[in-house]
């Protein structure tokens, strides 16, 4: 008796912790196609109650038109191959507007091998969908206005100023860790007098186009900040994430091998690198936190140069 109660005990404890979370669980009998369960936060996110789903068709039915087909087929043949996956689509809410979902399912089955259930958590993803859209028009307008360094052909100060402007608030409302990477090439006033502008205006191109390489996830950005001196903005990286970035910031760089013989530091081309990670709060302020990673860089070079700080 003891231990049934106490699976009766910890099964309560596991609804209570699944009916807590923002991520909306639910279960699908394979066989009927039936929903065994959905937590009671769907209706707080789509205003459907938890009753109202009873098959597969009703998620089905509540999906934007546009996506309901290929999502539906997807998650089919994934499911029936027993291959676990997620989908993002637009469910219909019960006052008929739309919410954008991440559906992440996992397929589960018997000892024979067979499909027996799906389960999985649906996840509120709008406000990232927003972001991606507004960053979308955002690189739309880097096109077609002039938010574009007219030498590196990467994204000006203009533009710089506008995805902090829009990273610093998403990372304000959503919690997350916000990173500037800031680098400049060591003595490049050296490299001029050395080489000449129009090799000092094809190094600048050339380390652009390195850096780029370094940000590899699709909302980093990286801007020409002015002269020698270049930006990265790495959304939700956290201060060792930023580092790795900047690490191999330098190590691209470096691997170029681009001469530079008037350099005390190295007879090739380095850079300086200055990091800073921040959680903002409504007290902090966009241009204090660039100016105290700029700080960071100019400490960079009074070590030494070649070097991250």
């Amino acid at each position: 008796m003891a231990d049934i109660n106490t699976m009766r005990d910890d099964s309560t404890v596991y609804k209570t912790l699944l009916e807590s979370t923002k991520a909306i669980p639910w279960k699908i009998d394979w066989a009927t196609m039936q929903f065994a369960y959905i937590g009671p936060q769907i209706e707080q996110l789509l205003g459907w109650t938890p009753d109202s789903w009873v098959s597969a068709n009703d998620w089905a039915e509540r999906m934007h038109p546009e996506d309901r087909e290929w999502v539906v087929n997807f998650c089919v043949s994934q499911s029936k191959s027993g291959i676990d996956h997620e989908a993002d689509y637009r469910a219909l809410t019960k006052d008929g507007h739309y919410v954008w979902i991440r559906d992440v399912v996992h397929v589960v089955r018997n000892a024979e091998g067979e499909v027996e259930a799906l389960i999985g958590f649906m996840f509120d993803i709008s406000e990232r969908k927003k972001t991606e859209e507004q960053l979308a028009n955002l690189r739309k307008e880097l096109e077609e206005m002039s938010y574009k360094d007219g030498l590196t052909g990467i994204a000006n100060r203009r533009m710089f100023d506008s995805v902090l402007e829009l990273e610093w608030s998403n990372a304000r409302r959503s919690r997350q860790p916000l990173s500037l990477i800031m680098l400049d090439i060591d003595h490049f006033k050296e490299y001029n007098d050395q080489y000449g502008h129009v090799q000092g205006d094809e190094c600048l191109i050339r380390v652009a186009r390195v850096l780029s390489q370094a940000a590899t996830r699709s909302r980093d950005f990286i801007a020409r900040f002015g002269g020698e001196e270049f930006v990265l903005v790495l959304p939700e990286s956290d201060e060792e994430a930023a580092g790795k970035v900047a690490e191999r910031c330098r190590q691209l760089i470096f691997k170029e091998q681009i001469p530079h013989t008037k350099s005390p530091v190295s007879s090739v081309l380095t850079i300086s690198v200055g990091v800073g990670t921040i959680l903002p709060s409504h007290q902090d302020q966009p241009l204090a936190f660039v100016e105290s990673t700029d700080k960071k860089l100019y400490l960079a070079k009074q070590q030494g140069r070649n070097r991250i700080c």
